[in-house]
Formats: C-alpha cells, structure tokens, sequence
C-alpha cells in the first residue's frame, strides 16, 4: 500500500509527465498549422501552462527541438524499413517517389522549420546530415543500377528526390500531388534510361 508520502510525490510526477506531453504536443501542433519558428510564450499558451513551466521542461528550444524530433522519427521511420525492392525499374522508381512523396507531405512543415533554425541548432545541423545520408542509402536500395552511373547521374537524381526539390514543385510551383510525383518520376526515368538500356 502507498504510504501517505508517496501519493503527493506520485501526483506530482504525473502532473510533470502530463505537461511535458503537452508541451511537445503544443509544439508539434503548430508548426503543424504553419508556425514554422514558435516563440516559447506561443507554446505555453497552446499547451496551458506557464513559460516557466515550458523551460523546467526544456532548457532551451533546441532540447525541445530535439524531443519533438523523436516522435516525428518513429512516423518517418518506414521510409527505411528493408521492404521488397526488386522489380522492373520503373516499378522500382515508383514505389520509391511514392513513398517519398508520403513522407514528405507528412513531415512538410516541420522539415521547413528545421531549415529555418538550423543555422543556430547544432542538434538540427547533425539531424539534416543524417536525414540526407539516409535518404541517399534509401535511393541506392531501391536503385542498384545507381552502382554502373556516372558520379553526376546519381547526384543529379538525389537532388531530385530531394524534400527540396519536392517542396519547390508544391510551393513555388504550385503542382498538384499527383502532378508532382509524376514530374518526380519523369526526371528519374529520362535521366536513368540511357544507362539502364545499357546495362540490360
């Protein structure tokens, strides 16, 4: 049975885990709702709690940054399950813009609010290297003929299927999803014939 000490002690505790959800919850939903850089005062006031509180949490907005990061990991995280990638090449090139294209519309904002602080957060700084190193392994498991290209064909297509080159064709050029994954794979399929036909 609990003793009298440990009910309060408990309570606490629970109430601390409770605003510290919140918190990441606060944050999650608005740069979700387009608040690419929100201020500490933003995220208190969206989660119900004081700016103290934000801060006895996170002792800063990167550490923040960084919690937040690991949820989003775990929904992005089936991007880089081994999965059946055999198949004709352009079977291959498809499946892979689609999931791309998937993730990429999921993770949007956030992706571009981490450009925004990215500059003053070595945490954010590390986390883009390795988002783009594990991107590019991803495009060389779908695609093994990358292995027989010249070194510009393959750099040519991982700025293809870049988040950057995704969210210009979204953004800038305001295509639709379905315009865009076929712009996506048009690119891949005319840049990699030649060398594919080759290799056949």
């Amino acid at each position: 049975m609990a003793t009298s000490t440990e009910l309060p002690t408990d309570g606490r505790v629970q109430r601390s885990e409770r605003s510290r959800s919140a918190i990441v919850q606060a944050m999650l939903e608005l740069i979700g709702e387009g608040v690419l850089s929100p201020t500490a005062q933003q995220v208190a006031e969206r989660a119900d709690v004081g700016v103290r509180t934000v801060f006895r949490h996170f002792s800063d907005m990167e550490t923040l940054f960084a919690t937040m990061n690991e949820q989003l990991k775990a929904e992005a995280s089936a991007l880089f399950v081994e999965t059946d990638q055999s198949g004709p090449f352009p079977e291959r090139v498809e499946a892979m813009i689609d999931r791309r294209v998937a993730l990429f519309g999921r993770l949007g904002p956030y992706v571009c609010s981490s450009t925004i602080q990215r500059w003053r957060s070595a945490f954010l700084q590390e986390e883009h290297e390795r988002t783009t190193r594990a991107l590019r392994q991803d495009m060389r498991r779908w695609l093994p003929e990358l292995e027989l290209v010249p070194g510009e064909v393959a750099d040519a297509l991982e700025m293809i299927l870049s988040f950057e080159a995704w969210n210009r064709l979204r953004i800038e050029q305001k295509l639709g999803l379905r315009r865009t994954t076929g712009v996506m794979r048009l690119a891949v399929l005319s840049l990699m014939e030649e060398h594919v036909r080759a290799a056949s």
